[in-house]
C-alpha cells in the first residue's frame, strides 16, 4: 500500500469514540424541545452537547467552538434559521457548512438544502430518525476534517520531500563535478543544458545551447561505431556507464573520453533528458 493509501485509509476509520466525543450546538427557542434534544445525546452517549436559545448567539458561539454539528430551528422569533445559516455561510473557514435543520414545515426542508445546510430533522421528532441523522451527519463531518488535516500533512511532507530532493540534487552534481573532468546534462531534444568542465574544449566543439550561435564541427572527428552504439543507448533512454569513445580534436590529435549517463524523468514518468559524468582517460597520444 503507497504512503498516500495508507493515509486515507486511516483517515476513514471513525470510531465511536470519535463520534461520541463530536461537538454539539442545538439551537431552539421552546425549552422543551431542547431539554428533549439533550436528554436524548446525552442518553445516545454524546458527551460534548451544549444550546442556546438565542439565534443571535450562534455565529459567535461557531467562531469560538467550531461544532461539529449545529441542530437548529428555522422558526423561531427576531432571527429565523434561514438568517443564522446566511451568518454562519458568511464566517466559513473550510467551506463545510455543518447544519442540521429542525422543521415541521415541509417546504422549509428543500429551501434549507438548497441553501447548503447538510440534512433535516422533521418535527415533532422522531427518536430513531433524530439518532440516526444526528449519527450520520457527524460521520460525514468527522472524515471531512480527517481528511483535511491529513491533506495538509500530505502537503507538508511533500514540500519537505522535494526540499531533501533539491538538496541532494545539488550534493550530487557538486560530488560529481569533482570526481570527474565534467558534468553534463541534456534535454529530449538532444541539446547541452548543462555542462560543467573543460568538456566543450576537451571535444573542440561549441554547443549552441550554451555559448550561442550554431555549433561547429559537431559530426568530425567521432568513431562511428562507438557513436551509433552510444546513439542506441540513448534511444532506448538506457543507462551507460564507463562508456569510452575516441575523438581526433580539430588540431588532428586523438583523445579518449569515458562517459557515464543516466536517463531523467518527471513526475509524470515523461523522459526529459540525460545527465552524467565524464573523464579523459589519455591526453594526446
Amino acid at each position: 500500500m503507497s504512503a498516500n493509501a495508507a493515509v486515507i485509509a486511516d483517515a476513514a476509520v471513525i470510531s465511536e469514540a470519535d463520534i461520541h466525543d463530536a461537538s454539539i450546538l442545538i439551537v431552539d427557542d421552546q425549552e422543551a424541545n431542547v431539554l428533549l434534544l439533550e436528554g436524548l445525546l446525552h442518553e445516545a452517549h454524546f458527551r460534548r452537547v451544549t444550546s442556546t436559545q438565542h439565534p443571535h448567539e450562534v455565529c459567535a458561539l461557531h467562531r469560538r467552538n467550531a461544532y461539529d454539528a449545529i441542530l437548529l430551528d428555522l422558526q423561531m422569533p427576531g432571527m429565523d434559521g434561514f438568517e443564522v445559516i446566511e451568518g454562519l455561510k458568511a464566517n466559513l473557514t473550510d467551506g463545510y457548512l455543518p447544519v442540521l435543520v429542525l422543521t415541521a414545515q415541509p417546504g422549509h426542508k428543500l429551501r434549507a438544502l438548497q441553501a447548503g445546510v447538510r440534512d433535516f430533522i422533521s418535527k415533532p421528532f422522531d427518536l430513531l430518525e433524530v439518532k440516526t441523522r444526528i449519527r450520520n451527519m457527524l460521520e460525514v463531518r468527522l472524515l471531512y476534517k480527517r481528511l483535511d488535516r491529513h491533506k495538509g500533512q500530505l502537503e507538508t511532507a511533500v514540500q519537505e520531500r522535494t526540499a531533501e530532493l533539491r538538496e541532494s540534487e545539488a550534493r550530487y552534481r557538486s560530488l560529481t563535478e569533482l570526481a570527474s573532468d565534467w558534468y553534463w546534462e541534456q534535454d529530449a531534444a538532444g541539446a547541452f543544458t548543462r555542462v560543467s568542465g573543460p568538456v566543450l574544449e576537451m571535444l573542440g566543439i561549441r554547443v549552441a545551447a550554451l555559448v550561442g550561435g550554431p555549433t561547429e564541427d559537431q559530426n568530425a572527428g567521432w568513431d562511428e561505431a562507438q557513436r551509433e552504439e552510444l546513439r542506441a543507448k540513448i534511444v532506448a533512454r538506457e543507462p551507460f556507464l564507463d562508456f569510452v569513445f575516441s575523438r581526433v580534436d580539430r588540431h588532428g590529435v586523438q583523445r579518449r573520453f569515458q562517459v557515464s549517463g543516466q536517463p531523467m524523468f518527471d513526475a509524470a514518468c515523461r523522459f526529459v533528458g540525460y545527465r552524467g559524468i565524464g573523464v579523459e582517460l589519455t591526453g594526446p597520444l
